[in-house]
């Protein structure tokens, strides 16, 4: 089924339209796909549908896939690492990471793990993205709005991890500048990490 609805394919979603205005978009998600990669490690491949699939890297950037035709995007992956390590996000424009700490506001995050529950906050020169553990699989959904815009963006993420069997962490971050940016870069704090990402833009939002 096609992650938007449109008068074209209506019928798919059961809401009875006739095939007319077929770029009339009525909500849901695109899935996007970089107009290039960068990666520092042993791979990183664009699939066919837009995800990018990544083995042993200590950076990924994706480029391309932020633009004037959405304003709030959602990224998804899946992730595993070879020890337990946090990974960073940085926003990115023609190919160059935004990395200046002055520019990066604060991390607030919210965390629970076995019995304990629990909140922090950092100040660095990057987003706090996601703990990864390494005794299984990890996974996030961030929400990024804005970052094409010449505007502040703001961030969320909402991860989960396998530490002590089971931990989410939520958290929240914003950018100081108000510039236009079309890609962005992950990064562990150390060694490398593996998985697959996947951008959508958020039709409507």
């Amino acid at each position: 089924m096609p992650l938007v609805a449109t008068r074209s394919n209506a019928g798919a979603f059961g809401l009875g339209w006739g095939a007319a205005g077929a770029a009339e978009e009525l909500g849901g998600m695109v899935l996007l796909t970089p107009t290039s990669i960068a990666y520092t490690g042993t791979s990183a491949t664009v699939g066919a549908n837009g995800s990018v699939e990544f083995t042993a890297c200590s950076s990924l950037s994706l480029n391309g896939v932020f633009s004037a035709d959405y304003d709030n995007y959602m990224i998804s992956a899946r992730t595993q690492k070879s020890a337990n390590v946090v990974l960073f996000g940085r926003l990115r424009a023609s190919g160059t990471d935004e990395s200046s700490a002055s520019n990066y506001y604060t991390d607030q995050y919210l965390y629970a793990n076995g019995t304990t529950v629990g909140a922090a906050r950092t100040t660095r020169n990057q987003w706090y993205i996601a703990y990864l553990d390494s005794a299984l699989r990890n996974g996030f959904v961030a929400y990024w709005y804005g970052p094409h815009l010449a505007q502040p963006t703001a961030g969320r993420t909402v991860a989960a991890d396998s530490y002590l069997n089971a931990e989410t962490i939520d958290s929240a971050y914003t950018h100081s500048l108000s510039n236009s940016y079309d890609g962005f870069t992950l990064l562990p704090a150390s060694g490398t990490v593996t998985g697959l990402v996947s951008v959508y833009g958020l039709v409507g939002a």
